[in-house]
């Protein structure tokens, strides 16, 4: 186990990827015969990794139930147990993903046991929670990426429906005059079908007149020719909307309120499938549940840049105990040396062509769309070559 693994990841075909970055990514035929909306590496028991032991294929799941240790450390395998803690994801959206939020772990292990008390299948299309984890999420731009992110605060809300002109929700927005926005909020998303029709066909007709002055009321537009009649159209009223360069990026918390509407990026979260959502999608919505895990408060959305953390090595100032992201940037004079004191690693190479060197001398070829786990019993490392690798790990 002391030696670098490639590793064979699965790809989500969901209807909102991309039939082109995917597959550009990895050298494959582009444009791809559906879409690709996700790659994802890791343990999680509904898209393994898989990697070559012993001349056959196995999931990392099956390879860390043999040797949890050797490959998770000992760091990791104390703060969570004998299990891979993050889930790493390349993320390709041509069209936007569900209005959604995850649940902390307190309400991630309730809701878990609440619906298994219910006798709700674990792939029912209905349930709500699949695990018992929380899901704190990183998002890292590889290209220009839009989405939706936080609460804005209420007097910009109110500034865009002044703009606008809306005269179907004058009861709600008294609400939100008054400073409730979470009443505001729910009123909205329980609106009665015919009175949502209304509003939504208002707001779709006073938006394009708008559409050329603020990006705001562009993807209001767009969002009714993907979803007419949803509500959820308001969301880049309601909420912060930002367009991350590439290599920048935003932390998302438990109960943060958010949406990703267009672009290619890494994304790196604990490892939890848990999502209510709450529009913008023909998936289950489940406005209670949404309702009972959301945080209501206001302000802008933090745009990461990478710190400087080691030689070669920038790290995303990120809360959360579960993983760290790293970019590594090797220059052919300029080789990267791993930490000694390491938990699993795994590493996705974006551009050029690297060799992974262990302290043994063996060497792993990571070439563009290749990713490796790298198992903590690996004495330790270095990268040499030309070439990006974006790094996921357990901070300890």
């Amino acid at each position: 186990m002391e030696r670098i693994l490639r590793l064979k990841n699965p790809i989500l075909d969901y209807a909102w990827g991309s039939k082109t970055a995917i597959a550009d990514l990895l050298g494959q035929p582009s444009p791809s015969e559906g879409p690709q909306a996700e790659m994802w590496m890791g343990a999680h028991p509904k898209a393994p990794s898989s990697v070559l032991w012993n001349d056959r294929q196995i999931s990392l799941t099956e390879l860390i139930d043999r040797h949890p240790g050797a490959i998770l450390g000992a760091g990791a395998m104390e703060k969570f147990g004998p299990r891979m803690p993050y889930l790493f994801k390349v993320l390709a959206a041509a069209a936007p993903l569900s209005i959604q939020a995850h649940p902390n772990r307190v309400q991630a292990r309730q809701g878990f046991e609440r619906e298994n008390a219910a006798g709700i299948a674990l792939d029912a299309p209905h349930r709500n929670y699949r695990d018992e984890n929380h899901k704190p999420e990183c998002l890292c731009a590889l290209t220009p990426f839009w989405g939706l992110c936080g609460f804005r605060q209420i007097e910009d809300i109110l500034d865009y429906f002044a703009r606008l002109g809306v005269s179907g929700l004058d009861d709600e927005l008294a609400l939100l005059r008054r400073g409730d926005l979470k009443g505001f909020f729910e009123a909205v998303m329980r609106l009665e079908d015919d009175r949502r029709r209304r509003v939504t066909a208002e707001v779709r007709d006073l938006a394009r007149s708008l559409e050329a002055d603020d990006p705001v009321f562009r993807w209001i537009v767009s969002l009714h020719r993907s979803y007419p009649d949803d509500i959820g159209i308001l969301a880049p009223i309601l909420l912060n909307l930002v367009c991350l360069k590439p290599g920048q990026a935003m932390f998302l918390a438990s109960g943060r309120l958010h949406a990703y509407l267009e672009g290619t990026g890494i994304e790196l979260m604990a490892s939890s499938d848990n999502v209510l959502r709450g529009g913008l999608t023909p998936k289950h919505v489940d406005v209670s549940e949404l309702m009972r895990v959301l945080r209501f408060e206001q302000g802008s959305v933090a745009v990461l840049a990478a710190q400087p953390d080691r030689e070669c090595e920038r790290r995303y100032p990120c809360a959360a105990e579960e993983f760290a992201l790293s970019v590594i940037e090797v220059a052919e004079r300029c080789p990267h040396r791993s930490r000694t004191d390491r938990s699993v690693e795994i590493l996705l190479c974006t551009a050029g062509r690297l060799r992974a060197v262990e302290a043994a001398g063996r060497q792993t070829l990571i070439e563009k769309g290749a990713a490796v786990l790298v198992p903590a019993a690996v004495e330790g490392y270095r990268i040499e070559g030309s070439g990006t690798l974006y790094k996921a790990s357990v901070p300890i």
